[in-house]
């Protein structure tokens, strides 16, 4: 692949529109579940492509895993995958925070609906801020008790060449859950969005 970088000035305008939107899934977040949500800065890494399946199946090797994938696409070439991933013991956390009654729903609707919480107002916010419109596709829940992460990262529905890797830490009342996000974006869409970044940054 071709070498993709973002300018200092490019990463720390995406900084903050990341760490709005992030604000705004977390303020979502409190109002559903009626409860104070304390969200840290969340912290970016623009990770290869090659690199990133064998990192994330070391980083979780000795953890159960549950995976939420979402494809999105908008105006002017934006597109990718969004994945949220749970450690066993975070995902099954989720139904106590939603008030969930045991046996209520499956492990894969509570993955799904805390899941769409956070990645569409995410993405949501962060495309308002570029003036964009997303659109969403199903999302898809993988165990790695069923499909191991590695294998499912490698068989995404396209070729992407840049991951940005967005760490996340909520805390929830008396509960706390991590969750990593992870943004999949084709070479060309890292590109038109360095566009977009570029513009924001000239109206300053």
């Amino acid at each position: 692949m071709n070498e993709i970088a973002l300018s200092e000035e490019q990463r720390d305008c995406l900084q903050e529109l990341i760490n709005v939107a992030m604000g705004r899934a977390s303020d979502k977040l409190a109002r559903y579940l009626d409860t104070f949500v304390h969200l840290q800065v969340p912290h970016i890494d623009l990770i290869a492509s090659e690199s990133l399946p064998s990192s994330f199946a070391e980083s979780y090797a000795d953890d159960g895993v549950s995976l939420v994938s979402q494809g999105f696409y908008g105006e002017d070439g934006i597109l990718g995958e969004a994945l949220l991933i749970y450690r066993s013991n975070d995902a099954q956390g989720i139904a106590e925070i939603l008030g969930y009654e045991p046996d209520d729903v499956s492990e894969v609707e509570q993955l799904t609906d805390i899941s769409s919480i956070l990645t569409t107002t995410f993405l949501n916010g962060l495309a308002e801020q570029i003036e964009n419109q997303l659109a969403y596709s199903a999302p898809r829940v993988v165990s790695a008790l069923e499909t191991a992460l590695e294998s499912h990262l490698h068989q995404l529905s396209f070729n992407w060449d840049l991951a940005l890797k967005v760490d996340i830490s909520y805390q929830v009342t008396d509960y706390s859950f991590n969750c990593d996000m992870i943004l999949l974006i084709p070479g060309e869409a890292i590109q038109n969005i360095q566009k977009v970044l570029d513009r924001i940054l000239n109206e300053f």
